[in-house]
């Protein structure tokens, strides 16, 4: 009950109120991915100005083991480097990458030009479940709850990552 294993990968692409560059974050992210798309929209009152419910991004979800081998290859591109900084208190970790061509296997698209995105990584323990069901849910005890010094050397074993 003790292992820490890879709960999801979190892909974000924030393009602001541009709908033709969201199109083209689409279409990469689909190649990147493989998986569907869901669109981000502003949701209080007029923000950076961008009005309420505008299109500002898109993002999607990968589990399993599509998103460790997703997450393996998208470190290359950051050169396997994370910043302690980068690890919340609750053992989750975020970097970004500044161009979707420093990714291993990813050419240059003329049509879209050069974006970057953000990756946001969810560790869990088994049990992790017992907060997010919908009936009855309950606490994580503190003992069972991820550290940040444990994600950050199950990174170091799992994934080759040198933590700055």
């Amino acid at each position: 009950m003790r292992e820490i294993r890879l709960g999801k990968v979190t892909v974000n692409m924030g393009v602001g109120a541009d709908t033709a560059k969201l199109e083209k974050c689409k279409k990469i992210m689909h190649t990147l991915t493989k998986k569907k798309i869901v669109i981000t929209s502003t949701h209080k009152r007029s923000t950076f100005g961008v009005a309420k419910n505008k299109p500002i991004g898109a993002k999607t979800t990968l589990r399993g083991e599509e998103a460790m081998e997703f997450l393996k290859k998208v470190l290359q591109g950051v050169e396997n480097r994370i910043k302690e900084s980068q690890f919340d208190v609750n053992g989750n970790f975020s970097f970004g990458i500044h161009e979707y061509i420093n990714i291993p296997g990813i050419k240059y698209d003329p049509d879209v030009g050069i974006v970057g995105m953000d990756v946001a990584v969810t560790l869990e323990r088994p049990g992790f479940r017992v907060k997010k069901r919908k009936i009855r849910p309950g606490k994580i005890g503190r003992s069972h709850l991820i550290t940040r010094e444990e994600a950050m050397e199950w990174a170091r074993k799992n994934l080759g990552v040198t933590v700055e």
